[in-house]
């Protein structure tokens, strides 16, 4: 127990004792001083509470405020937090053009700078506040890499548009374009739609990334019960913000820690609310990401069984009615997490940042029947998952789709129409330069190829805008926004720039998907298909410097989280240990 009875604390096993103990640290500690802490702060341990803060998206100007409601919890709880905040790229403006390739590689920076912020500064804890696609994993898989006591926190959802009497997100704006490109909307009410789609504060409204992955950080037990429930805006949000403080230090107390809490069966756990809340295809990507920090491997086709065995019981947008704001309503991720649990679905056995089980916390969580946002297991929306994942001689090291809320065009057999990059592809669809029955290939998209494994919703948007998402198919080794719908596959591994068959595929070859059946097969005889192989190169893409350039060297394979490190392998001594 590192708290005294009298209410001090020994430092002598957490790493502030290095910048805080002994005569040496004098200089350390007149910092401190010079921040206006005294000398009882300075014998606290010291928590991180590291946000995602900025004004690029409304995802995130909701984080300052409620770092500082978590600073006040730690204080509650008797230690000291240190804020500081890192970068967020946001997909929504990203998307569509160049700085669609920063997005993934922000995950990793993300990790890597609240990594280095900690070690520099010898934190003993951490709460983490996100709330963007890529802040979230990133700042998880900081969490598990660092290993010290952490909770995660996300800011919350945006509030629903209204437009024309009914709820929109942002991902109407995208598909309006595609249906004023094809003549079916016109500019007045494009740009009408556009100004009232986001009203506020918060993070895309429907089950895109980032409310899937604030499922995940509750289902994992890294974030306090229904922390993700309420939208960005109500500052009611911050007494978890508060709470969140609080648990923090009581887990320093415990001395329970990340991988104590993400174990296998924790991330089995995950897996299950990605399926079953039909969430985004790149939750097979961050998951992985996330087991790889500490020791657990956990690929796509772990993920994949996991979403075959699991019934899709969450009815959200964009393939169903609700969006997050609802979810929370009806209950949230507990509710969820229950139904699941009663149906055997889930393990209610693992440890959560509560110090209680995932069981315990459930224990006094009741049905809603006044809601039909979550279904009930007995009456799914589907019997299995809302993501699959997909093998074959196209993908040897697999692929993913989101079939949330599809009930037809689940397979199609057609020619391939090759596009190397979207540019291309989204430029050829604007015209409407494509035949129904085709599949669209986008390659040199992928984590090198790219580089940075670009989102694709500008073009699928634009498909289900013109009334066509459903008479074609699209493929490509880049990656899908969670606000794609129609039969759209991604990470389709090994990627074009490492040589996989998706670099080999040329205009006319058949293509044949079946979401049921797990298959994604390329119909070109074997022996073709390296004679192609042998003519062969890897492209030269722009980018011979910089960020892109440096993450292009070391970034692995789509299935195993497109990593850019050793993980838990090559670990010598965790950080909490210092």
């Amino acid at each position: 127990m590192t708290r005294k009875p009298d209410g001090t604390w020994d430092k002598t096993k957490l790493p502030s004792r290095h910048v805080t103990e002994g005569p040496s640290r004098a200089p350390h500690r007149s910092f401190y001083y010079a921040m206006g802490l005294g000398t009882r702060e300075i014998n606290q341990p010291f928590v991180g509470v590291a946000s995602c803060w900025n004004e690029a998206a409304p995802c995130n100007t909701a984080l300052m405020r409620q770092a500082h409601a978590v600073s006040v919890g730690v204080k509650n709880a008797g230690a000291t937090p240190r804020e500081f905040c890192t970068i967020t790229v946001t997909d929504g403006i990203a998307m569509g053009h160049e700085g669609m390739r920063s997005s993934l590689v922000s995950r990793d920076l993300i990790a890597d700078s609240v990594e280095l912020t900690m070690r520099g500064h010898s934190y003993d804890a951490l709460v983490g506040v996100a709330g963007c696609d890529k802040s979230l994993p990133g700042m998880m898989m900081a969490m598990l890499r660092l290993n010290v006591p952490s909770v995660f926190l996300y800011g919350g959802s945006i509030l629903p548009g209204r437009w024309q009497g009914r709820d929109v997100t942002v991902v109407d704006v995208f598909e309006a374009v595609g249906q004023h490109s094809a003549g079916k909307l016109g500019l007045d009410d494009l740009c009408a739609l556009e100004s009232v789609a986001c009203p506020g504060e918060g993070a895309c409204g429907g089950q895109f990334t980032a409310n899937t992955m604030a499922c995940v950080s509750e289902a994992i037990g890294l974030a306090l019960p229904l922390s993700a429930a309420l939208p960005a805006p109500y500052e009611s949000r911050d007494q978890y913000a508060v709470a969140s403080g609080e648990a923090v230090v009581r887990l320093i107390e415990q001395n329970i820690r990340p991988r104590d809490i993400c174990t296998r069966e924790a991330f089995e756990n995950a897996a299950v609310v990605v399926a079953a809340t039909g969430g985004s295809t790149n939750g097979g990507l961050h998951l992985p990401a996330m087991a790889h920090e500490c020791g657990i491997r956990f690929t796509l086709r772990d993920m994949a069984e996991v979403f075959r065995r699991t019934p899709h019981l969450a009815d959200l947008k964009p393939g169903g009615r609700y969006v997050a704001k609802d979810m929370g309503e009806a209950g949230g991720v507990p509710v969820l997490l229950k139904t699941l649990l009663d149906a055997g679905l889930i393990h209610g056995d693992v440890m959560t940042v509560t110090g209680k089980t995932l069981a315990e916390n459930l224990a006094d969580v009741t049905w809603r029947s006044d809601q039909d946002v979550i279904r009930p297991a007995s009456n799914p929306l589907s019997p299995t998952g809302g993501v699959v994942g997909l093998w074959g001689s196209l993908a040897p090291d697999g692929a993913i789709v989101k079939v949330a809320g599809m009930t037809s065009h689940r397979a199609h057999r057609g020619p391939a129409h090759v596009f190397d990059g979207e540019e291309a592809c989204f430029a050829a669809v604007e015209r409407g330069d494509y035949k129904d029955g085709e599949v669209l290939v986008i390659r040199y998209e992928g984590p090198k190829g790219g580089p940075g494994m670009r989102e694709m919703l500008s073009t699928t948007a634009a498909l289900s805008g013109q009334g066509r998402g459903d008479k074609v198919a699209l493929i490509t080794d880049g990656r899908f926004s969670g606000g794609t719908r129609g039969l759209c596959v991604g990470h389709v591994g090994p990627e074009a720039q490492d040589g996989g068959p998706i670099a080999l595929i040329k205009d006319g070859d058949i293509i044949a998907i079946d979401a049921d059946a797990g298959t994604i097969e390329l119909e070109v005889d074997p022996i073709e298909l390296e004679n192609r192989k042998r003519h062969w190169s890897p492209r030269v893409t722009d980018y011979g410097s910089g960020a892109l350039w440096k993450y292009a060297q070391g970034v692995g394979p789509a299935h195993l989280g497109a990593v850019t490190h050793p993980g838990f392998a090559g670990e010598r001594k965790a950080y909490a240990d210092i």
